[in-house]
């Protein structure tokens, strides 16, 4: 038996606001606001958080001396038509290139990375 189960998976950023607007126009759910801290609670899925952090410095990716810290993988049915739809969203091609993989890698608006998977 598990010790624990996933509450929420937690996103330091400068604007929790906006990072929760574009998780939500990405996956879906519904936004909860409190002062520093957004919720969005994701159907079928673990809780997003988003929490202010003063000075936050986003990860480096791919960066071997510094960790990206970690990253979000998101199933999709057509790799082309998410890319284009998470672009106009604000997000940041981070490796692209090779069009023969089942991933993409990109950065949201606060620069975590996240992939793009065939589903």
């Amino acid at each position: 038996m598990p010790v624990a189960k996933v509450g929420a998976v937690v996103l330091d950023c400068p604007d929790p606001r906006a990072l929760a607007g574009f998780y939500a126009a990405l996956v879906g759910g519904t936004v909860v606001e409190e002062e520093d801290w957004v919720d969005l609670k994701v159907p079928g899925g673990p809780v997003l958080a988003f929490q202010a952090a003063p000075g936050y410095v986003p990860p480096r990716w791919p960066a071997p001396d510094h960790s990206q810290q970690f990253h979000l993988d998101l199933t999709v049915e057509d790799l082309d038509a998410a890319e284009k739809e998470v672009l106009a969203l604000g997000a940041k091609p981070l490796d692209t290139e090779d069009r023969s993989r089942t991933f993409r890698v990109y950065a949201d608006p606060a620069g975590h990375p996240f992939c793009l998977c065939a589903g």
